[in-house]
């Protein structure tokens, strides 16, 4: 998550994605990469980027990866370059999330090919202990609450854990929706679902 303090600021973060961040990423072996704009919830303008990747290992060489790239580092310069007094964002803040083993990998929308609308709607799911959070993380990978929300058009884009990060422990998936009707549709099938009565 990114927190960008000034308009100027939020363009020239949003330029380095764009130019330098994610085809370097992409060089990486790091895809598919999703940047999402805050629009409720949180001070604006906020960013989230989501990085995938498929082991530890290449998480933690992305850095020295980036900074051997000179196309990256041409192309990041204005970015890498900003004075103190003239910054491109306020603060970062960085989490490690590990993939539920039933949704493993990210699910781009269909919707994303065609640049049609989507509504991205992340969630973080709080435990009072360890034992719940693994009690709640078994609703979703053994109990099927994934598939409850696949059936009543909660159409998620990932499911995972908090392994590093803030307000642990936790739960945090990403659903996508056309639009906020289909939100309120899709939620309100699911609090009425016989199924999740069950479960619940």
């Amino acid at each position: 998550m990114t927190a960008c303090g000034h308009d100027s600021g939020h363009i020239r973060v949003a330029d380095f994605l764009q130019n330098a961040a994610i085809p370097a990423l992409n060089r990486l072996g790091h895809t598919p990469i999703g940047v999402f704009e805050v629009m409720a919830g949180l001070a604006s303008p906020t960013l989230f980027v989501l990085t995938p990747s498929s082991s530890l290992g290449s998480l933690l060489a992305i850095e020295a990866g980036l900074e051997r790239g000179d196309v990256f580092m041409r192309a990041a310069d204005p970015y890498l370059n900003a004075p103190a007094t003239d910054p491109v964002y306020v603060r970062q803040e960085l989490s490690l999330l590990t993939a539920f083993p039933n949704v493993p990998r990210v699910e781009v929308p269909a919707a994303t090919a065609a640049k049609g609308p989507r509504l991205f709607e992340l969630r973080t799911y709080e435990s009072h202990n360890e034992r719940g959070h693994r009690g709640k993380g078994r609703m979703f990978t053994d109990m099927g609450e994934v598939d409850i929300f696949r059936k009543v058009g909660l159409t998620p884009v990932f499911f995972a854990r908090t392994f590093v990060g803030p307000r642990m422990p936790s739960l945090v998936y990403m659903l996508v929706h056309e639009n906020m009707a289909g939100r309120e549709k899709s939620w309100d099938a699911f609090r009425t679902s016989p199924d999740w009565k069950t479960l619940a």
